[in-house]
């Protein structure tokens, strides 16, 4: 009986890079100094061998896409399950400020997408389709699954390179997330974005190397919560974190039944609900826990247990999701993507931290980092960053996310709807359905500045020519 490796060999990899990566990190200074996440590295160390060697020998990395799919959920199972500690916290402002900051630079990359495409279409590229745009948002903002899936269901409207053509801009997203992410963090300590008592722990040693040297300095990683003889702490929660993952499986299936009696568009909609299957993930996580709490079993789950879940999640969904991307689809399209993603990736640089420092009321820059990371790369990378500043997830801005990305969803589900419109465009030469696309676009932007004025108040004319607002007392 022939057993399929394929499965181990690409685990392997990741833990080979891994170790490769925190040895590097331990040891480079400029590593050190830009305080580069080890799973960035070892995604890099992947990526040509991913691209150039193992296809010799009749690899690919299809594996590497699903793994960082699921991971991605199930990091945010165990971050929503766990007991939180800021109950007390008025939280709700900030979760509406987080939701509103992602459909900004979603609206933002969607205008800088078709306002290039349109250009190019009539200057050098005629042939170009309209959607075209549509992907630098969903490459950006929401990740190789997403951008692949839907660009390749465009091809029923006679657009066959869109899928490869989302993937080339997740994987220049990647890079820009990684290299603007760091230089963000670092050009923010230097500008003292943080508090003190932050800025002194990203001055230690441990911090720059990544390591614990000293036996004292170790502290506690997760305390048990069972009896190891009737069945390990750890088990435990994992068995409960799958379990929550099935739950979403499920969930998803039945919101696909029940859509379907809507029709085409229904099912349209059910089909792109499984792209962004990590909100429904933090949703199962909530009902979990609340079940927990009805028959006072709480207790069993340990929030550093948990801590240790998601860890290990976004390490190995980081590493595997940078190793999978492809560096040759970009040939054919090159000069438009590198406009968009130039433009794109300069106004996300310098609109999140404006527009983070004047909306939130805790945790400004820790909230920042992680939205530019969601917004130029995927929440894997945004959560990589996010460690760097928050490395156990203490502050409840991974948490806060979670939440926003929920009511996300929602208020995001016109824009889902009319995703295709530019692709009818291109397919029927009919313009009405560009023109549609462009009055849903134009109503966000409404809503969009409205919600900053409320949200923001007065604090918005402070400093307002300043990239961050320094008056604001910084936790």
């Amino acid at each position: 009986m022939t057993f399929s490796w394929t499965f181990i060999i690409d685990m392997g990899l990741i833990s080979l890079a891994l170790l490769i990566a925190t040895i590097l990190r331990s040891k480079i200074t400029f590593l050190q100094k830009f305080l580069i996440p080890n799973a960035i590295i070892a995604g890099f160390i992947l990526l040509p061998l991913y691209n150039f060697i193992l296809p010799l020998f009749a690899m690919s990395s299809a594996g590497l896409g699903e793994l960082a799919y699921h991971l991605l959920s199930i990091s945010f199972i165990s971050i929503t399950l766990r007991t939180n500690k800021w109950t007390k916290r008025k939280r709700g402002k900030n979760i509406y400020a987080t939701s509103v900051i992602i459909i900004s630079q979603m609206i933002i990359q969607v205008i800088i997408g078709l306002t290039v495409t349109l250009l190019f279409i009539h200057t050098v590229r005629p042939e170009l389709f309209h959607s075209f745009g549509y992907l630098l948002p969903l490459g950006f903002a929401q990740g190789p699954g997403q951008a692949f899936a839907i660009g390749e269901s465009w091809q029923s409207f006679g657009i066959s390179d869109a899928g490869s053509i989302g993937l080339t801009f997740a994987a220049i997203g990647f890079i820009f997330c990684s290299i603007g992410g760091i230089y963000l963090i670092n050009y923010g300590v230097k500008r003292q974005w943080i508090s003190k008592e932050q800025l002194e722990e990203l001055k230690k040693e441990r911090t720059k190397t990544g390591l614990y040297k000293n036996e004292s300095e170790k502290p506690v990683g997760a305390l048990l919560s069972t009896q190891s003889e009737a069945i390990d702490s750890m088990t435990l929660h994992i068995a409960l974190v799958m379990f929550t993952y099935l739950f979403t499986f499920f969930l998803l299936k039945v919101i696909g039944f029940l859509l379907s009696f809507a029709g085409p568009m229904g099912v349209e909609l059910a089909q792109n609900f499984w792209g962004i299957n990590f909100v429904f993930a933090a949703l199962s996580g909530l009902i979990i826990k609340n079940l927990l709490k009805v028959f006072k079993l709480q207790f069993i789950v340990d929030n550093n247990t948990m801590h240790r879940i998601s860890g290990l999640s976004i390490d190995i969904m980081v590493t595997s999701a940078i190793a999978a991307i492809s560096l040759i689809i970009v040939m054919n399209y090159w000069l438009p993507i590198l406009v968009a993603v130039t433009i794109a990736g300069t106004i996300t640089f310098l609109t999140i931290p404006w527009m983070c420092s004047r909306m939130f009321t805790d945790f400004p820059f820790i909230r920042m980092i992680l939205l530019f990371g969601v917004s130029t790369g995927t929440l894997s990378t945004g959560l990589a960053l996010l460690r760097i500043v928050d490395p156990d997830f203490e502050t409840p801005v991974a948490e806060d996310y979670s939440y926003a990305a929920g009511m996300t969803f929602f208020m995001f589900i016109p824009f889902i709807l009319t995703i295709n419109f530019p692709s009818k465009a291109f397919a029927s030469g009919d313009p009405k359905w560009l023109w549609m696309s462009l009055a849903v676009i134009i109503a966000y932007v409404i809503f969009i500045l409205i919600s900053i004025y409320l949200i923001s108040g007065k604090k918005l004319l402070r400093g307002k020519s300043s990239m961050w607002n320094t008056l604001l007392i910084q936790k």
